[in-house]
């Protein structure tokens, strides 16, 4: 049995990673825009976002009543994996992706308050030592206004601009903000900090090298097959001759 070439291995190893990347899948909800508080009929976009087919993935809520319900039963607009819908504060609740078999994506939580004044925070986690902008605005004129802004009930600054900007975010940044001003307060939200990804974990890697599947067989034994037919194809030059050509040389020195 003849050894695989170096080439044929990085062949092996791609494929190894290629189904991994592929086979690792799940769902994610995103937002649009990334936000956790509306103004009233403001309108926000939910998609489900899947690797591979999303079909039969759905975007569900659950209010702060109790009441579970899919997009475009009585609220929101369904196009394919996304719902669209004008905001009213009856819709504030919980959102997330749920497929036919049962599987949840992360959810998000959105509010629409009765008051005049939100605060604009991400709905999405964001990722340490990201910029993050918070917004305090007031649905009349002018839109933004002089802020306080309050973390876990206490002060953390006044901004006469209306925004505060946390130029690289820590976890130690996570929690519930608020801002408040002449015009009224806003609810809290939430803003959850993750760690930087990773491209691809230790248990990740060895998850994707122990399991198996018809695709990643079928994809080893064609590269075998094609690496072994290449170096069979290879010219050699037989034994011998190659002893009475080095012993020729020899003879010439």
């Amino acid at each position: 049995m003849r050894e695989l070439t170096p080439l044929c291995w990085q062949l092996l190893l791609l494929s190894t990673l290629v189904y991994c990347s592929l086979g690792q899948g799940g769902a994610s909800l995103s937002v649009s825009p990334d936000r956790s508080q509306f103004f009233k009929y403001e309108s926000v976009s939910l998609s489900c976002e899947v690797q591979g087919n999303s079909a039969g993935w759905r975007v569900v809520r659950n209010t702060p009543r109790g009441i579970l319900s899919e997009c475009h039963t009585d609220w929101g607009k369904q196009q394919g994996s996304t719902c669209i819908m004008p905001l009213i504060p009856l819709d504030s609740g919980l959102y997330w992706c749920e497929s036919g078999s049962g599987e949840h994506s992360n959810a998000v939580n959105i509010t629409v308050p009765d008051g005049a004044v939100i605060l604009e925070s991400p709905a999405l986690p964001v990722t340490e030592g990201d910029s993050v902008t918070l917004r305090c605005r007031y649905q009349g004129t002018p839109s933004d206004l002089t802020a306080v802004f309050y973390k876990d009930g206490s002060l953390i600054r006044a901004e006469t601009t209306g925004e505060m900007t946390i130029p690289a975010v820590s976890k130690s940044d996570e929690g519930l903000y608020k801002c408040a001003s002449l015009k009224g307060e806003s609810p809290e939200s939430w803003i959850t900090v993750t760690a930087v990804p990773v491209s691809m974990s230790l248990s990740r890697l060895l998850c994707c090298l122990l399991v198996g599947s018809p695709y990643l067989l079928v994809t080893i034994i064609l590269l075998v097959k094609y690496c072994r037919s290449r170096a069979q194809g290879e010219p050699r030059i037989p034994r011998k001759k190659h002893q009475d050509q080095l012993g020729d040389h020899v003879e010439e020195e």
